[in-house]
C-alpha cells in the first residue's frame, strides 16, 4: 500500500463536471467496455481462491504432510524387533580347517551357512518413545501447516489485489481530469478568439492538458505493474486478461468488539501461534531424545543358525544335507547392556537441543506479542479508516459542489485561472484520499474478520 501515497503527487490539476457524482462509485470499478463484459470479472475472493489453489507453497506443503505421515509410520515400526537372515556359500582350498576333525589341514571344502536373527530394543533412555510422540505431533501439525500456508498466500494476494484495484481506479480519476482540462482548453480558446481571454491563459491550459496526458500515461503504466505483480502472486498466466472488480459492500463502520477479546479468542486458532507452539514441542522432544542417549541402553537379541559342509579332497562318504541342516543347528539368546561413560558429541547435542528449546519458547512469546499488536492495530485502523471515509465522503461532495460553482464563475470571467486551479486541486486531493480510505478499509476489515475467526476467502 506504499504506492497509494505516491499517487497523489502524480495526479495534477483539473477535474470534470461529473466529479459531483459520488466518488465512491468510481473508486471501486471503472465502467467495463462491451468486450470486457463478455469476460470474467475477478473479485477479491476469486483472486485469493485461485492463488491458494495454484500456489506452489500449498503444493509443497502437501508433500511435506505426506512426509510427516511416513515419518510417523516409521516411528511406529521402531517399536518392533528388527529381523534379518543370511545365507553364505563358501568354497575353500589350501590350508583350512577340516570340518570333520576341526584341525588345520590341506583340504578343499564347500560350505553353506544359514542364519536367522532378531534384536529388540528394550530400553534406550525413552528415545524411541519420545521420537514416536514427536512424529505423532508432526502428523497432527500438518493441518495447521496447510492452513498457515493458505492464509499467508490469501493475505499476500489480498494486499496486491488492493494495490492493483487502486491503480486501476486512479486511471479513471486521471482520465476525468484530462477530459475536464480539454473541455476548459476548448472553452479558453473560444474566449481567446472572442478577445475575452489572453494568450497566456490559453498557453497555461495547454500546459495543463499536456501534464494531465502524462499523468494518465504514467498511471496506466503503474496499473500494469501492479496487475503483473498480482498475477505473479496468484500464479496466474501473464498473457491472459485479469479484469478486477471491487465490491463496495465490504465497507462497514461498526466495530463494537474489544481487541483484547478478539485476541484471546483468536489465540487458540491462530495458525502462526499453533506453528510456534509446534516448534516448541518439537524442540522439547529433541531435547528429551538427546538426553536419553546419555542413559544406559538394554537390548535383547536371539538367533538360529546351521551349516552344511562337504570335503572335496576326499571322495568318501559325507553326511547328507538334510541331516546336517538338522544336526548342525544352533540357537542363541543374548541380553546386552550398554553404559555410556563419556561421549562429548552426545553432551554437545543435549546442550544444543536445550538452547533450541529455549529459543523456540522465546519465539512463541514474540509471535503472541506481535499477534496482539497486529490485532489491536488492525481494529484501530479499521475503525479509524471507516470514520475518515465517512467524513471524506462529505468533503468530496462539498468540494465537488465548490468546483462546479467555481468553474461556472471561471467561464463567466469572474474567477482567475489560479483560483480555479486551487479549487480543482482541493477536489483532486479529496478524491485521492477517499480512494485511499476505501482501499485501506478493505484490507483492515478483512483482517479484523479474520481475527474474529471468519474465513479469509468468503
Amino acid at each position: 500500500m506504499k504506492r497509494i501515497g505516491l499517487y497523489i503527487g502524480c495526479l495534477a490539476f483539473g477535474s470534470c463536471c461529473c466529479l459531483m457524482a459520488s466518488a465512491q462509485e468510481v473508486a471501486f470499478a471503472s465502467k467495463p467496455t462491451m468486450a470486457q463484459g463478455m469476460g470474467k470479472n475477478w473479485e477479491l475472493d476469486s483472486c485469493m481462491a485461485y492463488a491458494v489453489e495454484h500456489a506452489t507453497d500449498v503444493k509443497r506443503e502437501v508433500i511435506n504432510a505426506r512426509q510427516r505421515k511416513q515419518d510417523y509410520q516409521k516411528a511406529v515400526t521402531d517399536f518392533l524387533p528388527s529381523v534379518a537372515g543370511g545365507v553364505q556359500g563358501q568354497y575353500a582350498w589350501g590350508r583350512n580347517i577340516d570340518p570333520e576333525t576341526n584341525t588345520y589341514n590341506h583340504v578343499t571344502t564347500f560350505n553353506n551357512y544359514y542364519q536367522l536373527y532378531a534384536s529388540l530394543n528394550v530400553f534406550d533412555g525413552f528415545a524411541t518413545i519420545n521420537a514416536f510422540k514427536q512424529a505423532k505431533l508432526a502428523r497432527a501439525y500438518s493441518t495447521t501447516a496447510m492452513q498457515k500456508v493458505r492464509d499467508d498466500k490469501a493475505i499476500d494476494v489480498m494486499q496486491k489485489f488492493v494495490d492493483a484495484a487502486y491503480a486501476e481506479a486512479s486511471i479513471q480519476i486521471a482520465s476525468d481530469k484530462l477530459a475536464e482540462s480539454k473541455r476548459l482548453l476548448a472553452k479558453m480558446q473560444r474566449l481567446y478568439e472572442l478577445g475575452e481571454k489572453g494568450r497566456p491563459d490559453v498557453v497555461q491550459m495547454e500546459s495543463q492538458v499536456a501534464e494531465d496526458e502524462y499523468n494518465l500515461t504514467h498511471q496506466k503504466h503503474v496499473a500494469q505493474q501492479c496487475l503483473l505483480t498480482l498475477k505473479s502472486a496468484m500464479n496466474f498466466p501473464v498473457e491472459e486478461e485479469l479484469r478486477l472488480v471491487t465490491n463496495g459492500k465490504q465497507v462497514n463502520e461498526s466495530f463494537p468488539i474489544n481487541h483484547e477479546t478478539v485476541y484471546q479468542n483468536f489465540l487458540n486458532v491462530s495458525p502462526d501461534v499453533k506453528s510456534a507452539e509446534y516448534e516448541v514441542e518439537k524442540a522439547r522432544y529433541d531435547y528429551k531424545i538427546a538426553k536419553g542417549r546419555l542413559l544406559p541402553s538394554l537390548s535383547l537379541s536371539g538367533g538360529i543358525s546351521t551349516n552344511f559342509y562337504r570335503n572335496l579332497s576326499q571322495g568318501g562318504q559325507y553326511e547328507g544335507f538334510a541331516s546336517q541342516f538338522r544336526n548342525n543347528r544352533g540357537e542363541y539368546l543374548a541380553l546386552t547392556l550398554s553404559i555410556p561413560i563419556y561421549d562429548n558429541v552426545a553432551w554437545h547435542s543435549v546442550k544444543k537441543a536445550r538452547n533450541d528449546w529455549q529459543l523456540a519458547l522465546v519465539n512463541l512469546e514474540e509471535i503472541k506479542r506481535k499477534l496482539h499488536d497486529n490485532i489491536a492495530q488492525a481494529m484501530m485502523d479499521a475503525e479509524g479508516y471507516a470514520k475518515e471515509l465517512h467524513q471524506m465522503n462529505k468533503k468530496v461532495a462539498s468540494d465537488s459542489l465548490a468546483y462546479y460553482m467555481s468553474s461556472r464563475k471561471f467561464e463567466e470571467g469572474m474567477l482567475s485561472t489560479f483560483d480555479l486551479h486551487t479549487v480543482a486541486q482541493t477536489l483532486l486531493e479529496s478524491r485521492i484520499k477517499q480512494l485511499q480510505m476505501q482501499m485501506l478499509l478493505i484490507i483492515k476489515q478483512r483482517l479484523v474478520d479474520y481475527y474474529q475467526g471468519k474465513n479469509l476467502i468468503k
